[in-house]
């Protein structure tokens, strides 16, 4: 058996690289210290080790010398940043095997195992005979097939948000890991959990979504758990609840945090436990069942207002996936609209071809408050309102064809800020259009804050009490540099 140890002092990504590493045939074990890790050597043989290169007790190169005294026929890979290349090269001509670079991607990690396997002559088997480190015909099917379903069901993007989007979701799907994805309305969030499902190895079993906010108090319980005949007044037939069609698969929970803090104990309960129990009835029925949950709202402010369990959420948040919003993956916009407009070209029976330079100049100026969703609502209205082959400003709402921001840094600043030529962007079109008066006063505001701090963003950010992130997003809006 191939034995690998992996040393690394964020405990999520050492067990997330042990599940998949397993599951791909070989004998894991993990350390969180320098010192664990020395000790995991002394008490078992293994062939290779994964070491982050910065842990808590040591570095890489002190954990190379160390392995390479004690253990010389262990081969050793680098887990490491893009700021410690350098020295990670300067690592392998200490005597490493190899090194991978964060953000981990699980086929260039495998990739890297099982090149170590094939061509280091010190990565002996131990109680086996040797034999090629490859992944057996059968994870190989499983692995394209796996990947033929994500494709199918996911629309990646090229976005750098998008591409870690899809790294998480292919490392925590192999995994058992309940999952809290994060996010705004509309960016796709079940879309997510759908292709965590398909990606599982419970991707034939039933994936079950429950709307949580559109549930009263009266009949959370009921839809949660189910009842039996005559239970209660109005229970005319036996129901089957949700967690109950979800067993052997996936139980997706959205609005998550608008149940009530009473259905909040029920659900820790059958989470704690593994089992559930039908309104009216005595018998309890073992739970096999993955849970992942979706919320737009900031579930560590309901804990602090009482308003959510804390308990209840770090039995869900085993995982979290930060969903980034429609305006924030570039490009992505326009991949994503062509998807929608072939979709959309099916259920209308159209034949569509392409979106107007114009249209794709609006999409990527567009805020889009409705994320995903809206551009999907956007791209059918459009498809079934164009008469021809190209999509144009015509078919959009007016309240996108009339959203034109534009900023021209002044002539006479020559490249450099100035308090004295800094122009406010103008909101053309309909001048009395309240959204169009709202976003002006907006952005003349920043630019008159970015001048008193003489565009010191951080400071700026502080007085309009908004985040970095936010800032930058809304200079990019108006093309200010």
């Amino acid at each position: 058996m191939k034995r690998i140890l992996i040393i690394d002092d964020e405990v999520n990504v050492a067990l997330l690289l042990s599940k998949f590493l397993t599951r791909n045939g070989f004998d894991v074990s993990t350390a969180s210290s320098g010192t664990g890790g020395m000790e995991a050597l002394k008490n078992g043989e293994f062939q290779l080790v994964l070491c982050d290169f910065r842990l808590e007790d040591t570095d890489g190169r002190e954990m190379l010398r160390n392995i390479k005294q004690q253990y010389p026929k262990t081969g050793v890979i680098i887990i490491t940043g893009y700021s410690d290349i350098k020295m990670a090269v300067e690592l392998i001509k200490m005597g490493a095997y190899d090194y991978i670079t964060k953000p981990l991607y699980p086929d260039e990690i495998l990739n890297t195992i099982n090149k170590a396997f094939e061509t280091h002559h010190a990565l002996v088997e131990v109680d086996e005979e040797p034999q090629a480190a490859i992944v057996p015909e059968k994870a190989k099917a499983s692995k394209d097939t796996k990947k033929t379903v994500f494709a199918s069901e996911f629309v990646t993007g090229t976005s750098k948000a998008s591409r870690e989007l899809a790294r998480q979701i292919e490392l925590v799907a192999p995994t058992n890991y309940s999952v809290i994805i994060l996010g705004e309305s509309g960016t796709g969030k079940e879309s997510v959990a759908k292709s965590i499902h398909l990606n599982s190895p419970r991707h034939n079993q039933p994936f079950i979504a429950m709307d949580c906010g559109s549930l009263t108090k009266e009949l959370a319980a009921s839809e949660f758990f189910g009842h039996e005949k005559g239970s209660f007044t109005g229970a005319l037939y036996t129901k089957i609840g949700h967690f109950e069609m979800a067993n052997g698969g996936t139980l997706f929970l959205d609005e998550v945090g608008n149940l009530s803090y009473e259905i909040q104990a029920a659900l820790l309960r059958t989470v704690q436990e593994r089992k559930v129990k039908r309104i009216g009835s005595t018998k309890e029925i073992d739970l096999d069942v993955r849970i992942i949950i979706a919320t737009n709202e900031n579930l560590q402010d309901g804990i602090q207002k009482g308003r959510f369990r804390e308990d209840l959420y770090h039995r869900f948040n085993e995982f979290s996936i930060y969903m980034p919003p429609l305006r924030d993956r570039g490009h992505d916009i326009i991949l994503l609209a062509e998807h929608f407009l072939k979709i959309a070209n099916q259920e209308l029976g159209r034949n569509v071809e392409s979106l107007s330079q114009e249209v794709i100049d609006c999409f990527m100026n567009y805020r889009w408050q409705g994320n995903i969703r809206e551009l999907k609502n956007v791209m059918r209205r459009a498809t079934l309102l164009t008469e021809g082959n190209e999509i144009t400003l015509k078919a959009l709402p007016l309240e996108m064809s009339t959203y034109k921001l534009s900023y021209e840094p002044s002539s006479h600043s020559n490249g450099h800020h100035s308090s004295t030529h800094t122009e406010v962007p103008e909101v053309k079109e309909n001048r009395h259009d309240l959204k169009n008066a709202a976003l002006e006063a907006e952005y003349e505001t920043i630019i008159r804050v970015l001048r008193e701090v003489n565009f010191n963003k951080t400071k700026a950010a502080e007085i309009l009490n908004i985040d970095r992130k936010t800032l930058y997003n809304k200079m990019k809006a108006i093309n200010l540099k």
